[in-house]
């Protein structure tokens, strides 16, 4: 009778024990989990995005005058708008995703023309300027935005139309630096940053098993050619006539 109720003690001992953990282990994920919703709260990451951009603007400032590539690598389309497409791929959601990358480029533009202002380097004449920059960065910013989100959560052919758009920039940008500026050395070094990122997301599209993965490839210089018009066409031409 003693070893019965001996054993009757352990299996309960057993049983509330387990209990205790699993309600253990509940409260511990849901802690994870609500600390995760706080981090993914629309409030945190459009701040979190508006914070940096204002500090990439102000690191762009503080550059100036540097190493000629130091220089261009970060006073650049393709360098500011980079930073939307690699915030859209840790975005959990698709249109935060986009407004966060509209966010950060009008910050980065705030930044920089803060950072001037300071520097006194930034008169009246330059609002024009400001103001188109502004307005590029609301356009390419939530596409960008959108691609890095799609390339990594999307799903179907859209995501090596979504990677092409993001290597277009930095081969764009290359495009521009050598027919447009003559910065031969430059341009080289973002040709080739361009060509190794458009190999690197197609190489990741394809190892996800992306049936058109190589639309990635096939798009990008195309996508690039019609960045480059747009900079040299629209761009150049508006900020031409401040």
């Amino acid at each position: 009778m003693t070893t019965a109720t001996t054993s009757r003690r352990d299996t309960a001992s057993r049983r509330d024990t387990a209990s205790r953990r699993d309600t253990a282990s509940r409260r511990d994920t849901a802690s994870r989990r609500d600390t995760a919703s706080r981090w993914d709260a629309p409030v945190t990451v459009l701040a979190a995005s508006a914070a940096f951009g204002l500090l990439l603007g102000w690191a762009t400032y503080a550059l100036h005058g540097t190493t000629p590539l130091l220089e261009r690598a970060t006073n650049s389309v393709s360098t500011w708008i980079l930073w939307t497409a690699a915030a859209g791929a840790l975005i959990r959601g698709r249109s935060l995703a986009a407004w966060c990358g509209a966010l950060m480029m009008l910050a980065t533009c705030g930044g920089y023309y803060a950072a001037s202002t300071l520097g006194g380097d930034f008169g009246a004449g330059g609002l024009g300027t400001a103001a188109v920059w502004s307005v590029a960065g609301l356009a390419g910013g939530p596409l960008l935005g959108w691609a890095g989100w799609t390339v990594r959560r999307g799903r179907g052919d859209v995501r090596a139309v979504a990677g092409a758009a993001i290597a277009m920039v930095v081969l764009g940008e290359g495009l521009w630096m050598g027919l447009a500026l003559r910065y031969w050395t430059e341009a080289a070094v973002f040709l080739t940053v361009g060509v190794l990122l458009t190999a690197f997301l197609t190489f990741r599209l394809a190892r996800s098993r992306e049936p058109r993965f190589w639309w990635c490839a096939v798009l990008a210089p195309v996508f690039a050619v019609a960045f480059y018009c747009a900079e040299k066409l629209i761009l150049d031409s508006l900020i031409g006539t401040f």
